[in-house]
């Protein structure tokens, strides 16, 4: 599982959500008051890894989680600077929801996010099957030689 490289610089700014809007999805940085409904979702969702990671995001200044909202319900999150600085992830959206454009909404508030930091460059950490969906959405490049025992990953109690 490589790691892959976004120029940020290179990013528009502008991303018309106008589409999710009109389908009643929101994306807003998440508040710290909603920590606990915002781990259920990631835990139930997803995996243990991704609530410790959202959990930190959550303690971030300024907070370093988007979500998206429907209907008063999470559907979607995505987090930055949480397992190393500089690097995007973990994002996930409900089965029910992908190919709707909400990942890429949330994945380009982060990226909005970093670089206003000023950050000119993020790493997308750990990517598995996504990678076509990087490539197309922000331009990221797979970083050669990068895998999760040669990333900052190899320092997890795991891979001892």
């Amino acid at each position: 599982m490589p790691d892959m490289l976004v120029r940020l610089y290179d990013m528009p700014e502008d991303f018309d959500d106008s589409p999710l809007k009109k389908d009643g999805v929101a994306i807003k940085r998440a508040l710290v008051l909603d920590r606990d409904t915002i781990l259920d979702y990631v835990r139930s969702n997803f995996n243990d890894s991704w609530v410790c990671e959202c959990e930190y995001a959550l303690f971030n200044d300024p907070i370093s989680c988007y979500i998206a909202v429907k209907d008063k319900t999470i559907i979607g999150f995505a987090c930055y600077d949480t397992t190393a600085k500089g690097v995007f992830g973990p994002m996930g959206v409900t089965e029910a929801f992908r190919g709707k454009g909400i990942g890429e909404a949330l994945l380009r508030s982060c990226l909005n996010s970093m670089r206003e930091k000023g950050y000119a460059y993020t790493v997308i950490a750990w990517v598995t099957d996504a990678i076509p969906f990087y490539k197309k959405t922000v331009n990221a490049e797979v970083i050669e030689g990068s895998s999760v025992m040669n990333s900052i990953y190899k320092n997890l109690i795991s891979s001892e």
